[in-house]
Parts: structure tokens; C-alpha cells; sequence
């Protein structure tokens, strides 16, 4: 696998993620909910200021700082360790997991860079709604409760302090506990709850996958030489 197919796995990731998260920045208000098929399937607009799956590493302005300067330092180890893994000849399909995990990170590092610099903000108010369709959403939403683009540097917060958009929710299951249930009887379980985007799902799949097919993706192509040449002198020696 050549590195400019890597990198155009990165490519592609990215522009599939940001044009989403800019087309719901610009019009959806935060919170806003809309249902794409039924109810197990719906856009969900929300932001966060942490990791991946609205996780977060500090409630504080310092705290995010910190990690989206330890995201932008992981980027750029990440395009120089895929370029060696390349080099040393590994094969196709660590190759493609670690550009999907590599492509998902720049994805979100891009928010925390850039959003806060060119987007007006997008606080949760009470102009988000829940909407049955895309078209009934455009068509009733407050287009003004919406963020919009602003000359940069004059959008809500300064270089790595942008809020990572999220918007994919699939609540595949809602149901309310039994009360016996310990710990969450009588409460609503939802699976699945948390609210992510395609960069999150990069991340997941390449990481899923590889902990998943280890053994058969994670080898060290200089041993197989060696490993090669010594069946036929076990065979001779027999």
C-alpha cells in the first residue's frame, strides 16, 4: 500500500466529516433533534469540549487547551509512524485502520483548531426542537438561533479552544428499568445513548478492528523472510 492511498483514506474521511459538522453548525440550533429513519436513527445536534463521544479531560479552559495540543501533537506522530509502517512494508489492512484512526483524530482536532476562530457560537436554547423530518426542521427552526461564519479570529474562542460538533444518534433501544434492577431500576435505559460523529466512528472502527483481527493484521513483515527460509531446511533435515 503506497502512502498516497493512505492519505487519501485521511482525505476522504475528513472532508465526509467536516462538511457534515459544518452543514449541522450552520443549521442546526444546539440541541436540535430530527428524525432520519424512525426513532432508532436521528441527527442530534450537540458539542462538547473533550474527546470523542463527548468525553471529557477538564472542565476548564487550561484542561482543553491541554488536550487539543496532545491531539495535535498525536496527529502529526501519526502521519510520520503511518509513513514508517509503510516503508517497512505492513500490510493493507493495518495500514488502513491506523489512516482511519489517524483521519478521525485530525477530524476532531480540526474542530477544536478552527470552529472556535470562524463560527459564531451555538448555545443550547430553547430554540431547539424536536422535528419529524429534514424538511420540517429548515422549515420551522429560528434560522437566526443557528451559528454562522464570522471573520476569523472573531468567532467565539481563540486556536484550540473550538467545541467539537456531534450529531449521529442511535438510540436503538429505550425502555425504563425495572425497579428491582439494581443501580438503574426505575430510570430509562437507552443503548445507543452517547451522540458522535464520522470521526468518532473512524476511530472506533480502526481501533475495533484491530483489537478484533489482531493477530492476522500485526506482524512484523521483516520476520517473514526469516520464517520463510527456514521451512525448507526443516524439510531437508527431515
Amino acid at each position: 500500500m503506497k502512502y498516497r492511498n493512505a492519505l487519501l483514506i485521511v482525505l476522504l474521511v475528513i472532508v465526509a466529516d467536516q462538511a457534515l459538522k459544518i452543514y449541522i453548525k450552520t443549521h442546526f440550533a444546539n440541541g436540535d433533534d430530527v428524525k432520519i429513519m424512525g426513532n432508532w436513527f436521528r441527527l442530534h445536534f450537540i458539542e462538547n469540549e473533550g474527546m470523542a463521544y463527548g468525553m471529557k479531560l477538564s472542565e476548564s479552559v487550561i484542561g482543553k487547551i491541554v488536550l487539543s495540543s496532545f491531539r495535535l501533537v498525536a496527529v502529526i506522530f501519526g502521519f510520520y509512524l503511518l509513513k514508517r509502517l509503510i516503508n517497512k512494508g505492513y500490510g493493507k489492512g493495518i495500514l488502513i485502520c491506523g489512516s482511519l484512526i489517524l483521519a478521525g483524530a485530525l477530524g476532531n482536532l480540526i474542530d477544536s483548531m478552527f470552529y472556535g476562530l470562524i463560527f459564531s457560537d451555538s448555545p443550547y436554547s430553547c430554540f431547539s426542537g424536536n422535528y419529524e423530518n429534514m424538511a420540517s426542521l429548515l422549515r420551522d427552526h429560528n434560522k437566526e438561533a443557528v451559528a454562522h461564519f464570522t471573520n476569523f479570529g472573531q468567532g467565539y474562542g481563540k486556536f484550540l479552544q473550538g467545541k467539537v460538533v456531534d450529531m449521529l444518534y442511535f438510540p436503538l433501544l429505550e425502555t425504563d428499568m425495572p425497579k428491582w434492577v439494581p443501580f438503574w431500576g426505575g430510570r430509562t435505559f437507552i443503548f445507543f445513548e452517547p451522540v458522535f460523529n464520522i470521526a468518532d466512528a473512524a476511530i472506533s472502527l480502526g481501533i475495533i478492528t484491530l483489537l478484533l483481527f489482531q493477530k492476522r493484521l500485526v506482524h512484523d513483515p521483516s520476520k517473514a523472510p526469516a520464517e520463510e527460509s527456514a521451512t525448507p531446511d526443516a524439510a531437508t533435515e527431515v
